[in-house]
């Protein structure tokens, strides 16, 4: 919850492991009119920089693809030089990417922080086919990334019932209670969920692009303050499609080399409600008493249906 003495959000932790470094982002400097994309991981973080991007550019051709115009600034394998030479030369609108919880990332009440949420559950189901694909080069570049803290990252367990039950009672930092290895995608989102008042920050749930995608991309436009013309949203939703953004990421050799199967797996099925068919109600009760100790009722009723859970028609 947050701390009753601040109107804004504090700096409470420091994220440093395998993959991600937030103390990069004391050397990053904004400008008025940024926009920070964060998400716990496996939420449509590349899609919603997609849709982003196209906005910016009212769906004509990009000068670059999203994955290269919006860097992820805490993933330590990048050189950070690099990364901060390489926003700081953009002359457009920049977005960049984050997967820092609020208490870990520094706050700037210039910037618009556009958040997106996904049931835990169905970001496990990504994350686990995301995971268990990692290439022998993708693990010795996050075990051996200059300035590591922390343990390794360890293999995907075989058995996803086995990983289930890690990734539900273990967290990958000493004030998380579960999504080891990384950082908890419940305690991120209560950390955003918590300062959800304050008008800089947007709340976008997969859920509610799967159902509307116009609707909710239009509600993206608005916070960012852009005036998309109606003859621009074909090419916007088309751009903004699995298929386009999997033919656009196809090319990317880093993709081949992090993953098997590359851009296929990257942007896998895209669906929700996987999980129903694999977990069974003793597993799902793990998740239960997790969701209760990490969250608040209200937060955890958007995480798991977007903005269904708030409608009349889900309250009856």
């Amino acid at each position: 919850m947050p701390n009753p003495n601040h109107s804004l959000p504090t700096l409470e932790h420091i994220y440093q492991n395998y993959l991600f470094d937030s103390l990069r982002w004391n050397f990053f400097k904004f400008r008025d009119d940024d926009i920070v994309i964060t998400t716990s991981g496996k939420t449509g973080t590349t899609w919603t920089q997609g849709i982003v991007a196209n906005l910016i550019f009212l769906g004509r051709d990009l000068p670059a693809p999203p994955l290269e115009m919006s860097p992820w600034l805490d993933m330590r394998m990048s050189p950070l030089e690099q990364v901060l030479t390489q926003l700081e030369q953009q002359t457009h609108r920049r977005f960049i990417k984050t997967h820092l919880p609020l208490d870990g990332l520094r706050f700037d009440q210039r910037v618009k922080y556009l958040y997106v949420g996904r049931d835990t559950r169905d970001v496990f189901m990504s994350w686990w086919n995301h995971y268990r694909s990692f290439t022998e080069d993708a693990l010795v570049s996050f075990n051996t990334a200059p300035g590591r803290v922390g343990p390794e990252l360890p293999r995907c367990p075989e058995d996803i019932h086995d990983y289930w039950r890690i990734f539900m009672t273990r967290g990958g930092f000493d004030w998380e209670n579960e999504g080891y290895p990384g950082c908890s995608p419940l305690h991120h989102a209560q950390s955003w969920w918590d300062y959800r008042h304050l008008p800089n920050i947007l709340f976008v749930h997969y859920a509610d692009l799967l159902a509307d995608f116009q609707g909710e991309a239009q509600r993206i436009a608005n916070f960012l303050e852009i005036q998309v013309p109606e003859e621009a949203w074909p090419a916007i939703n088309r751009n903004c499609t699995l298929s386009e953004m999997r033919a656009a990421a196809a090319p990317y050799e880093i993709l081949r080399q992090m993953l098997k199967g590359g851009a296929e797996t990257f942007f896998h099925k895209g669906t929700n409600n996987r999980w129903k068919e694999v977990l069974s109600t003793d597993e799902l009760a793990l998740y239960d008493f997790a969701a209760k100790r990490a969250l608040t009722p209200e937060c955890r009723r958007w995480l798991e249906n977007g903005k269904s859970a708030f409608e009349p028609s889900a309250a009856a």
